[in-house]
């Protein structure tokens, strides 16, 4: 079990956000996650703050808090001391052999990674608060296709919006191609999502305490999976 850090302020919330995050991670998958904290900004590695083009004090500190995270991820991997910096796309870079993903909202940052050679092909992960989402948000974001009745009403939007999130950031380094919301069908009963470009993705998700969802997409071999 990946451990959050130990200078929390509030732990209790890690511990357990940590406990469901374990829960839903296939094997080969290791997951973090850090409440975020004043002065976080602090653990960007020099060249990651270089590649961070936002000065907004928050973001920063979200960008340092996900990758403590993924730092001591890719530390019980045997990675010491890599740089995860931001592409021209936004996206994390990982090292070679690796792949992964990192999220956050205003209170809680985590990351996902994995060794391709555990027949993972490409990770996506995301956050959110275990709240409804506003009505105009989930106009943008369902479409006839999604499939979310497995959920409890108040939060399937919420999950919805949380499983495009993720689907897109796993699709994106392996097609290169810009989804939007409509581009992805998801089906929450069936823990799978379809894209525009023919891409399934796996899906696992909790919705307590915190909404995250982790998609993910098989690697080759007899072992991967579609």
């Amino acid at each position: 079990m990946t451990r959050p850090s130990h200078d929390p302020a509030n732990p209790s919330a890690e511990m357990i956000l940590l406990e469901a995050m374990n829960g839903i991670a296939p094997s080969g998958i290791r997951v973090g996650c850090r409440s975020i904290r004043e002065e976080d900004e602090a653990f960007l590695l020099p060249r990651e703050a270089r590649s961070i083009p936002s000065r907004h004090p928050a973001r920063r500190r979200a960008s340092g808090a996900a990758r403590r995270v993924a730092h001591g991820l890719l530390a019980e991997l045997g990675l010491h001391d890599i740089a995860i910096l931001r592409s021209s796309a936004g996206a994390p870079l990982w090292p070679d052999g690796i792949t992964g993903s990192l999220a956050h909202d205003e209170d809680m940052a985590v990351a996902a990674v994995a060794p391709l050679s555990a027949r993972i092909g490409s990770i996506g992960i995301d956050v959110e608060p275990a709240i409804k989402l506003p009505d105009d948000i989930l106009a943008l974001v369902a479409t006839p296709d999604d499939v979310t009745d497995a959920v409890e009403p108040s939060l399937a939007g919420r999950l919805l919006f949380s499983a495009k999130e993720a689907v897109y950031k796993a699709a994106y380094p392996l097609d290169h191609y810009m989804l939007d919301y409509e581009d992805i069908a998801v089906d929450l009963n069936a823990g799978r999502a379809m894209t525009k470009t023919g891409r399934s993705v796996r899906l696992a998700y909790c919705i307590s305490p915190r909404v995250v969802v982790l998609a993910f997409v098989g690697g080759s071999g007899p072992s991967g999976f579609a």
